[in-house]
């Protein structure tokens, strides 16, 4: 059988992962085998989202209704009801659904209603808490296609210690990613010289490291150094895969969805206040603002050094009538008309006044301004992403390959 569940925890509080990593403890001491735990991140742009929109399935076999009646129970106990967007949801299936669903809720936006009318036809357990929404996420926890795969280890912190700050050796985290990298990423952002998956929110995850296997990760896991963990679960997931990406027309783009479209830069990045870079790009009839927020850090001088004519690809999700920059690949550099001062005794040539043309400061000589054709585009073609610090959990990251589109 397979057990969904989603929507337990709050901004004040506790982790579906946590209650999944229990309840999997509980189920096995009943009798009932867990072979395999899921952690399924779903559409990042739906506003009632907690965190980061995780809901979990466990893989089991033994009896259904003990089942059913302990993950109700473990939920009963540790989801925070007293949130108001809190809203639990319990689903355990016989037989794997269709992966329809799981799409939709990754990609797009599904209803209670949906959920309900899948469930009853496939003959499910079920029950959702309050107004119920988390049995979207647990329908389509139960029916993910995970064909592209990665893993994560996730400690969880003693209840004892939850309410006081995470204790860590900083360094150890470095040197399991000196170590471990590629085939574990985003454990630090070396660019940035920060600890990446510590969260700083006040749910019992201690810290969780991502790669390509059970073994990977669990080797850089042995290097790390913190206050004592709960428990420990490793998880298989669909995060840095870009299973959320969609292929995308400028002009064709809908709220809330995230894409992988291509276009033309049709002029340089402007900057906002608070660090905010704006870049615009297009096709032959309609335009597209793309978006790289400050805590994108150092990736915004890499869309500051695209120019007019450039020809790129971009990812991201479609918010606001912007796509919010998650990476982006320059395919051709735009050749352009060029006007810029002459080289003259190794220097450029400074202005000799309005329509004077240039002169150099060392020999006296005079030129006109030099015109060529060529590109002022500071980067040469390739792909870019964000810094670890910034990176969405479903972002495919650069060390697993280039983005493609999944089923």
């Amino acid at each position: 059988m397979l057990i969904g569940i989603d929507d337990t925890d709050s901004p004040g509080g506790m982790c579906t992962t946590y209650i999944g990593a229990v309840l999997a403890r509980r189920l096995e001491g009943a009798g009932i085998h867990v072979s395999q735990a899921d952690l399924v991140r779903l559409n990042p742009n739906v506003l009632w989202k907690t965190r980061g929109n995780a809901a979990i399935c466990l893989e089991c076999t033994g009896d259904l209704d003990s089942a059913f009646a302990i993950a109700c129970h473990c939920v009963e106990e540790l989801a925070e009801f007293s949130a108001e967007q809190t809203h639990p949801g319990v689903v355990v299936v016989r037989k794997k659904p269709g992966p329809e669903f799981y799409y939709r809720a990754l990609r797009a936006f599904c209803t209670i209603d949906e959920a309900r009318t899948v469930l009853d036809a496939e003959q499910a357990r079920y029950y959702g808490y309050k107004l119920g929404r988390g049995l979207i996420g647990a329908l389509a926890a139960v029916s993910a296609d995970l064909s592209d795969r990665t893993f994560e280890i996730l400690a969880y912190r003693d209840p004892a210690r939850r309410s006081a700050t995470r204790c860590i050796d900083r360094e150890s985290f470095f040197r399991a990613e000196t170590a471990t990298f590629p085939h574990t990423w985003d454990t630090v952002d070396r660019e940035n010289e920060v600890v990446v998956c510590v969260p700083h929110t006040p749910d019992p995850v201690l810290f969780g490291i991502r790669g390509e296997s059970p073994a990977q990760v669990r080797l850089a896991r042995a290097m790390i150094m913190t206050e004592p963990s709960e428990i420990e679960q490793v998880w298989v997931t669909n995060q840095g895969t870009d299973a959320h990406l969609l292929p995308g027309v400028i002009g064709e783009l809908s709220e809330g969805m995230s894409y992988i479209v291509e276009g033309t830069v049709i002029a340089p990045a402007c900057t906002h206040p608070g660090g905010h870079v704006e870049l615009k790009i297009g096709n032959d009839v309609h335009t597209l603002r793309c978006m790289a927020y400050e805590p994108t850090k150092g990736f915004r001088n890499l869309v500051r050094s695209l120019n007019a004519g450039d020809r790129i690809t971009v990812t991201g999700s479609y918010k606001g009538n912007s796509l919010n920059l998650e990476k982006f690949c320059l395919n051709a550099v735009g050749i352009q008309e060029v006007r810029d001062a002459p080289v003259c005794c190794g220097k450029r040539m400074t202005s000799a006044g309005k329509g004077k043309g240039f002169k150099c400061r060392k020999c006296g000589l005079r030129k006109p301004e030099s015109v060529y054709t060529g590109s002022k585009t500071r980067i040469t073609p390739g792909w870019y992403e964000v810094p670890s610090c910034a990176r969405r959990h479903l972002a495919k990251p650069l060390c697993r390959g280039l983005p493609s589109i999944l089923p």
